[in-house]
């Protein structure tokens, strides 16, 4: 992969962001039956509230991740990936540059939570070393919280 830049958003990044976030969500339609939360945020709050890192090959936005500091944890709510670059390694790299914010700040703890029907989604978090810590069921459908507990010198391969 060629060398993956990430940086800060800003407001005026809100229209690229809901693209790509509506982009790489749209597969999740059919089978939730609806679009999934990240599809219908608004991201000029977003940017304001939360951190949105963008990730750029060249000049392409590839990637996000966008995180949001809890008062004991890093909280990662949402990561998206443009759909043409599945499989390259994006959404690991993402989650390891979240782990690396977590670590900055001082968090010994990330956690995320994401739909039971996203089975790949679930599959790749326990493969990078999360944990399952409990399933809620609503009329949205069964939510899956994990969370991962970093050491001091966690590696996770960019």
């Amino acid at each position: 992969m060629r060398s993956l830049a990430i940086r800060p958003a800003a407001v005026a990044d809100a229209a690229a962001i809901r693209t790509l976030v509506r982009d790489a969500y749209a597969k999740w339609v059919p089978v939730i039956g609806r679009e999934p939360k990240p599809m219908t945020a608004n991201y000029e709050a977003a940017v304001r509230l939360n951190r949105i890192d963008l990730a750029h090959l060249d000049r392409e936005l590839v990637g996000l991740i966008e995180t949001i500091d809890r008062s004991d944890h890093l909280l990662i709510e949402n990561v998206a990936v443009a759909p043409a670059r599945h499989g390259q390694g994006l959404g690991r790299a993402l989650m390891a540059h979240a782990e690396r914010v977590a670590r900055a700040a001082g968090y010994r703890e990330v956690r995320l939570y994401t739909n039971k029907m996203f089975a790949a989604n679930v599959e790749l978090y326990l493969a990078l070393g999360y944990r399952i810590d409990r399933e809620e069921e609503s009329a949205l459908g069964v939510t899956v919280y994990m969370s991962k507990l970093l050491g001091p010198s966690d590696a996770v391969a960019s």
